[in-house]
């Protein structure tokens, strides 16, 4: 009988093959396309507790409605948010929650930007008003942003950027308070994002593009890295993977995807000035699936999907208009989101020593507050001793 069965069996499997083949060969990319018009856009994130988007314009914020699509100046009035100084003000949206050991948290929907050429980032409220974060001395220039979602570097800010000896991710508490996680990483900038619980071995690790080499990195609490995966695309300068990130749950039961097509005058990929868009359907259609990692390139906005679990595999699934010139984080947002998946552990310490930054205000103000102890130490022993003088026959 089981002989007889195989060739059923075989003839089976080769019809269900075929019609994967032919499946495949049918299937179609998924398109970018503009959602709303905005020349200096640069960077979207979010989504904030109300729903809508924060979209940086470059020299200004807006509120992105996402029911009427319709831009609302954010921050604007006095002591708003006064631009990101020309260069690619990339932002990050709190989610909120507590930073271990810090003894405070970061209150959700507070706007995080980045002045990259001064190596500021700027805190925005939800009233509006703005104020210096933090200032990272040692740091030349700041080029990504995004909250630790996942627990691994105690739900503190990350950012990327080049030092005086090479690039550097640093780690910000809630307190301003910075810790170097490495200074000798490879190039990468852009859109970074960390990876969810269920993204195999690189569960909980910073995951940031480089568009020179058109790889995807990994940077580990400990300041160690490794390639996630080789893009596939087109790189180099201004052309290579740019922004990435990752499904959320509740994408499936529908949601929008966010990338911002920069106007870039005289570049070979000189932009439309909007924000592209992909709804849910179009991804999940070219086989997208929520925990997947999204990567578009800055030149064209070609997209791929990376699903990792034993290994990673790579696969295209979008492309945009010819001449996009892509910017910042790619943003992905569900209608209905799901429960967060829980907090992985957190790291035993960051970077090889978990060293504050030297000149940041708050490793300033604990030099000062030691050197004072001690110097009221010696003057009290001084004292002291001088009493027992006195009292001596």
């Amino acid at each position: 009988m089981l002989s007889g069965m195989r060739p059923a069996v075989i003839a089976a499997l080769i019809a269900a093959w075929l019609l994967s083949a032919f499946t495949d060969a049918e299937r179609q990319p998924a398109r970018w396309a503009g959602l709303v018009h905005l020349p200096g856009v640069v960077d979207v994130g979010g989504p904030r507790s109300d729903g809508q988007v924060v979209v940086s314009g470059g020299s200004r914020l807006y509120l992105l409605d996402r029911s009427t699509v319709t831009l609302m100046p954010f921050a604007g009035g006095p002591g708003g948010y006064t631009g990101g100084g020309g260069d690619e003000p990339y932002l990050a949206v709190s989610p909120g929650g507590r930073v271990p050991g810090a003894g405070c948290g970061f209150a959700p929907d507070d706007v995080y930007v980045l002045r990259p050429s001064a190596a500021e980032v700027v805190r925005v409220g939800a009233d509006g008003r703005a104020r210096r974060f933090a200032r990272l001395s040692g740091v030349q220039s700041l080029n990504g942003i995004a909250f630790d979602t996942a627990g691994r570097f105690g739900h503190r800010l990350l950012v990327i950027g080049h030092g005086r000896g090479g690039n550097v991710v640093v780690a910000i508490d809630c307190r301003g308070q910075a810790t170097t996680v490495t200074a000798s990483a490879p190039a990468m900038e852009g859109g970074i994002a960390v990876a969810p619980p269920g993204f195999g071995a690189f569960a909980g690790d910073l995951v940031a593009p480089d568009e020179l080499s058109g790889r995807i990195l990994a940077v580990r609490p400990d300041g160690s890295t490794a390639v996630v995966a080789d893009s596939g695309l087109p790189a180099g300068q201004d052309l290579g993977v740019e922004g990435l990130g990752f499904v959320p749950p509740g994408f499936a039961d529908g949601g929008i995807a966010l990338f911002s097509d920069r106007s870039t005058p005289g570049s070979p990929h000189p932009g439309t000035g909007s924000l592209l868009a992909l709804d849910a359907r179009s991804l999940l259609g070219a086989g997208v699936r929520e925990g997947d990692l999204l990567v578009a390139t800055e030149g064209g906005a070609r997209t791929i999907v990376v699903r990792c679990s034993s290994s990673c595999r790579v696969a295209p699934v979008a492309e945009g208009p010819a001449p996009a010139h892509g910017e910042g984080h790619l943003l992905l947002v569900a209608d209905h989101p799901g429960p967060p998946p829980p907090d992985l552990p957190v790291a035993s310490g960051l970077g090889s020593a978990a060293r504050p930054l030297p000149g940041t205000p708050a490793t300033y103000l604990a030099a000062g507050l030691s050197f004072a102890a001690v110097v009221a130490g010696l003057i009290l022993l001084g004292l002291l001793w001088m009493r027992r003088r006195r009292r001596s026959p």
